[in-house]
């Protein structure tokens, strides 16, 4: 009689989750590229927080100060008796300012939902936001915002969905995959709108210091993909012999994030085992940067009418509201 092997269907579990199977994908595929997805467990969630507060990341402050600045104007395209989808939820954050514009304007959010694939940093915030609006209905939703969303109905005396997209995270996505996103936004959010935030086509050194902090704190973000592979997918990373690479690839208008291989090396993943050359990467990010006209050409095309900009005096960041086609 065989004995089972219980390391044997460990691998072949880590092998078919969604992680292990992208993760060997990755590794088998040259060049080799994972999604950007896959950094936000619960440790990548906290090192992201921390990036934000980088003096050298001018994306969250930037566009903090718009949103205080114009979050009563972005609260009026919203209107009244909304139920607010926030994408890539995150720590919550940003959409308190929203909120408490919405709250003094007299329409405050019937519900929220905030969305996100980290479960646990996402019921934490959740909870710290409850505590922060009392009556404030938020009912957190742990998935995968880049493929298609099952919602719960409209609540009673809610009157439409609306959005809020802030950050950067439009750019992770391919133009293809940018597109079919706000292709599902227009149709989830049938009859009211989106509030996309966009990081703006700019000067490459200051893109360049934005993702090769001074401390180190973005390279160790991208290195816990591979300490997160260690933990889950019974993989063998050694952290040391890969390097964090960021740079600005101006012709295609985007940052590349890589992990570099300092040597020739083996690396097992799930039980199976691969070669990385010296030199070879890890494809880890991409950040697509854009220009006002181009995110309305995109808007236009996935089905949304762009409306009301707001943005940075150096015109850095926007926020720009996307109205979606009138319910039938």
């Amino acid at each position: 009689m065989l004995m089972p092997n219980p390391e044997f269907h460990a691998q072949q579990r880590a092998a078919a989750s969604a992680f292990g199977a992208d993760m060997l994908a990755c590794l088998r595929e040259r060049p080799h590229a994972i999604s950007p997805k896959y950094f936000y467990d619960v440790p990548g969630s906290a090192l992201f927080d921390a990036i934000c507060d980088l003096p050298e990341y001018y994306p969250t402050r930037t566009e903090t100060a718009i949103l205080e600045r114009h979050a009563p104007a972005m609260a009026a395209c919203m209107g009244a008796d909304v139920e607010l989808v926030e994408f890539g939820a995150g720590s919550l954050r940003k959409v308190r300012l929203l909120l408490q514009a919405m709250e003094q304007a007299g329409h405050p959010v019937v519900r929220y939902l905030p969305i996100d694939i980290s479960g646990e940093h996402l019921q934490q915030s959740a909870e710290q936001l409850r505590r922060a609006h009392a009556g404030l209905d938020v009912l957190p939703v742990t998935a995968d915002y880049s493929a298609e969303l099952l919602l719960p109905p409209l609540q009673r005396d809610s009157h439409r969905r609306v959005g809020f997209f802030p950050g950067s995270t439009l750019g992770n996505f391919t133009p293809g995959e940018a597109l079919g996103f706000l292709q599902r936004a227009a149709r989830l959010l049938r009859g009211g709108g989106l509030l996309l935030g966009a990081d703006l086509v700019k000067e490459p050194s200051l893109l360049h210091a934005a993702y090769n902090d001074a401390q180190g704190v973005t390279a160790a973000f991208n290195l816990n993909l591979l300490a997160r592979a260690n933990a889950e997918l019974m993989a063998d990373f050694d952290l040391g012999r890969f390097a964090h690479s960021a740079f600005y690839n101006a012709p295609l208008q985007r940052i590349e994030m890589h992990l570099m291989s300092r040597c020739l090396q083996q690396v097992s993943v799930a039980g199976h085992s691969f070669t990385l050359e010296q030199g070879e990467t890890l494809h880890t990010e991409n950040s697509y940067k854009f220009t006002l006209d181009g995110l309305r050409r995109l808007a236009r095309q996935a089905g949304f009418e762009p409306g009301a900009v707001w943005t940075d005096a150096q015109q850095q960041f926007c926020l720009i509201w996307l109205q979606s086609p009138p319910l039938p």
